[in-house]
């Protein structure tokens, strides 16, 4: 447990942070599940739409240091292939 005023205060701006880092990462697999049920559905106008969405969630993900740059790269590298092919 924290002892110092210091230490007490980091204590609680960790909890703070993570809630707000998970509620970003829970948009993020939000928008990606959206993307990917567009595409199993097959409706390429709807998987477009939220594949613009969905970049946008990620690469503010990214500039926040949630999400690695090239796991970000890669996601929407494979989703945009899969809708290219739609």
């Amino acid at each position: 447990m924290a002892n110092s005023a210091g230490s007490k205060k980091r204590a609680r701006q960790a909890v703070k942070r993570n809630k707000h880092n998970s509620q970003i990462r829970a948009k993020v697999r939000t928008f990606v599940k959206k993307v990917v049920a567009a595409i199993a559905s097959g409706d390429k106008k709807e998987a477009t739409g939220d594949f613009i969405k969905m970049q946008k969630n990620i690469d503010q993900a990214v500039s926040k240091g949630l999400m690695h740059r090239n796991q970000a790269a890669r996601k929407k590298s494979r989703l945009s292939s899969q809708i290219k092919v739609l």
